[in-house]
């Protein structure tokens, strides 16, 4: 064996082949759990693939040179034959056969040509060039990418340079003996040093059947931003007909850009869309638009737009007119460690365009579009803001006597400081100057400042088993109202205050045994805990409602000071809190097998203070609440609320939540809830005894390793209509996924079920072409991809109440 160490360059094969084909591929992340074990290229045996490496780190490394015989002379060829392999850092390239002249430059590999570095793997019938022009051209290659998923090969490439150019190139993230699908293309021409690449006369083929031609196709082959086209997204619906977005990227400066949005729907005309981006070393933002001179949807559909959920017109609703469109701006900026500045704007052109741009039911949930700006900062123990809040209408079936009050400005403030090791000190304070959109003509509503400030003192008395909390705070709270407050029905003060101290204990206990169950050994823990509440009356019926309401009762609210959502109301109390927990902890894996939750609270006297329609919370016993979990196995969870109101020996809540995982990737959920009108009035036109009763079925079921089904069926019992179905199957195979979906789903606040049928093709590593299914089965189906299991879920949305008032339901 001869070794020789030399200058010689490898041939830079990865750097126009990585770059070429797979460039135009997505970089979304796959799953490639179906693909098997098998390489284009497979390793090279005997040489390890490294792990690490790119061309910055070659350019001082020398390469060495091993064959079985080297024959030649310094300014003659030197040939070096037998078992040829050159190495240099992370790159490896092996021959029969090596021809090299070091004064001309000239080189020639024959036979069984192989490269490798830590991107790639190469197999070439030849290759040759020159090294001092750097030129170079490789004759009938195939390449396997090692750290993405991607194959394929070329008649012919040619290097020049930085520059280079394949001809009869092919790409596919698809098995070599299950070729799904290909991209092919006649000549792909490289340019490194502007990190640009195009493809000339490229085929898309699905099996044998070409689907796509495109005769001139530029992509960027680096992470460098390039100004171009991106990919484009095409649908159709019943709503827009032809739907086609064409982003067009716009590579402004090294730390900002913009992406125009030009859209054109068949049914409604042209849609002109564009965000910008800019980065600094201090903060960010970013600032979005759309315009759209002329819809023709409003005047397609005129009586739906005019109507609310019952089908009754809407007193004073206007149709939309032209130039509709919405505008956005989140932006972010740091001072220092301590203080920064924020803001998120959005503004809307009317109040149906929420409905009409989006394909869902969350289009339908939000009535308001909230605008944010302030100026933050953060210490060890406080933290303090000054802030304003707007709000904008954005329900047709409203008015702007629905919107919140807005905060122009807020001014508010926290600090807490523990002093030893048992004892805490602190306030909270705020300053608001609250203004309302329909203040004009309104007698309920009123323009105003408050002052809400809350010092206390806390002891913290925490041993191995037990905890006592005492806490003391004294709330001062105080309004300013405008000066025509006298024609405001109900207040009897221009400037009411009240200042009222707030006492509690919060107490608990654990207790912990073995106990074994069914032969499993558990750790049975049981956790009693006491809440003491005591805050004194004082009348606030003279006192506005700026942004405060009852809060949904629930085990948080066992431990909680007031049961309102802000100072406008102070709850009197005088009661206790009653609760226990027990868990049953798998000595074996450490996993909570069962956790129970019991509580009440017992009012010792009435509770006073009410907002108007709200009942008052009269002595006696509170609902009982009992949280729920249970998890038999590692593919079972249960979990399940309940409150059982003594008072009416019925209940106020329930709602049962249980999921099965099956195999490796299906998964069946099952939900219902259930929530009374704790405010119910028969004597009230429109007034229902229930809130919310829905059923909820979701599935993602595989039938075999490729073919599986989804499903769900959303039903409201009380509208006796369904909010959403789906019936669809999928085929996936390791580089390609097929999904034909059904879905009809509640679109708009009419209450109109809409019909859609949606296919996508995905070809992984590449792209999908259709409408973007798989984003709407995650959304409908918890665990459709598995990660989602640890993310809370988006709530749902139930029509709104005959007063016109938008509910959410638990999710």
């Amino acid at each position: 064996m001869t070794r020789v160490r030399t200058t010689l360059r490898l041939l830079p094969l990865s750097l126009c082949i990585a770059f070429a084909l797979p460039a135009m591929a997505a970089e979304d992340e796959e799953d490639w759990s179906l693909c098997p074990l098998q390489d284009a290229v497979p390793a090279f045996e005997g040489v390890t693939t490294p792990t690490a490496g790119n061309s910055q780190t070659r350019v001082q490394q020398p390469t060495d040179i091993e064959g079985d015989a080297l024959e030649g002379s310094e300014d003659a060829d030197t040939l070096v034959q037998g078992n040829v392999q050159l190495r240099r850092g992370d790159q490896f390239l092996g021959t029969d056969r090596l021809v090299y002249n070091q004064t001309t430059g000239q080189y020639r590999a024959d036979g069984s040509v192989r490269y490798q570095d830590s991107g790639m793997r190469i197999v070439a019938d030849s290759a040759e060039g020159n090294q001092d022009t750097d030129s170079h051209t490789i004759n009938d290659l195939q390449y396997q990418l090692v750290r993405r998923r991607g194959n394929g090969g070329a008649d012919r490439i040619s290097l020049n340079d930085d520059r280079g150019a394949l001809y009869g190139a092919t790409y596919s993230t698809c098995d070599p003996d299950q070729r799904a699908w290909e991209l092919r293309a006649r000549e792909i021409d490289i340019d490194l040093a502007k990190g640009r690449g195009v493809a000339r006369n490229a085929t898309l083929r699905v099996g044998k059947v070409p689907v796509l031609y495109v005769p001139y196709f530029p992509f960027p082959t680096d992470d460098r931003r390039q100004t171009g086209l991106l990919y484009p997204s095409i649908s159709s619906s019943s709503r827009n007909g032809f739907d086609w977005k064409q982003p067009i990227y716009l590579n402004l400066a090294p730390n900002y850009d913009a992406t125009l949005y030009p859209r054109f729907m068949s049914k409604r005309g042209v849609q002109l869309g564009g965000e910008f981006r800019w980065l600094y070393g201090q903060g960010s933002g970013t600032v979005s638009g759309a315009w759209m001179p002329k819809d023709d949807l409003p005047g397609n559909r005129p009586e739906r737009y005019l109507q609310d959920f019952n089908g009754n017109p809407i007193p004073g609703a206007t149709l939309p007119e032209d130039n509709r469109g919405q505008f956005g701006l989140t932006a972010i900026h740091n001072f220092d460690s301590t203080y920064y500045a924020s803001a998120n704007l959005g503004w809307v052109s009317d109040t149906h365009y929420l409905e009409d741009f989006s394909n869902s039911l969350y289009g339908v949930s939000s009535y308001f579009v909230q605008s944010d700006v302030g100026v933050f900062g953060r210490g060890q123990y406080w933290n303090a803001g000054i802030a304003a809040n707007h709000y904008q209408l954005a329900d047709y079936t409203l008015s702007d006597a629905n919107l919140p009050y807005d905060r122009l400005p807020r001014v508010f403030g926290h600090w807490a400081q523990p002093f030893g090791r048992w004892f805490e000190a602190g306030v909270d304070g705020e300053l608001v100057r609250f203004r309302h959109a329909s203040y004009a003509g309104q007698n309920t509503l009123f323009d105003g400042s408050r002052l809400d400030v809350k010092p206390y003192v806390a002891a913290n008395f925490d041993g191995a088993s037990w905890f006592v909390h005492p806490k003391l705070a004294w709330r001062y709270s105080q309004w300013e109202l405008d000066n025509d407050w006298q024609s405001r029905a109900g207040l009897t003060e221009l400037s009411p205050s009240r200042s009222l101290p707030i006492t509690s204990v919060d107490a608990g206990m654990y207790f912990d045994r073995n106990t074994t169950v069914r032969g499993e050994r558990y750790l049975q823990t049981f956790e009693p805990r006491l809440f003491y509440l005591r805050v004194p009356y004082r009348d606030q019926s003279g006192i506005p409602l700026f942004d405060t309401a009852p809060m949904t009762f629930s085990w948080g609210q066992l431990f909680r000071d007031n049961r309102y959502t802000g100072p406008d109301r102070q709850t009197d109390a005088n009661q206790l809190t009653i609760a226990a927990t027990t868990r049953f902890i798998s000595e074996a894996d450490g996993r909570e097998k069962l956790a129970v939750s019991l509580g009440q609270i017992r009012y010792f006297e009435d509770s006073r203070v009410i907002t108007p329609g709200e009942s008052r919370v009269a002595e006696g016993k509170s609902a009982w609440i009992v949280d729920a979990t249970f998890a038999p196995s590692d593919r079972w969870l249960i979990n399940g609320a309940y409150q059982w109101d003594p008072k009416i020996r019925g209940q106020d809540l329930a709602s049962l939540r249980a999921r099965y995982l099956v195999g490796d990737r299906g998964i069946v959920n099952f939900g219902y809830r259930y929530r009374r009108n704790i405010n119910f009035n028969p004597a009230v036109p429109g007034s229902e005894p229930d809130l919310i009763k829905q059923a909820d079925i979701s599935f993602l079921y595989p039938i075999t390793e490729n073919w599986s089904v989804v499903g769900r069926y959303y039903y409201s019992l009380l509208d006796k209509k369904p909010l959403e179905q789906i019936a669809g199957v999928q085929w996936e195979s390791c580089c390609l996924a097929v999904r034909a979906v059904a879905r009809r789903y509640l679109r708009d606040r009419s209450g109109e079920l809409n019909d859609a049928l949606q296919l996508e093709v995905e070809l992984k590593g590449l792209g999908s072409a259709g409408q973007k299914t798989e984003r709407v089965l995650r959304r409908a189906i918890l665990g459709y991809d598995r990660d989602d299991l640890y993310l809370v879920p988006p709530q749902t949305v139930s029509p709104p109440v005959t007063s016109g008032t938008p509910t959410t339901s638990d999710s």
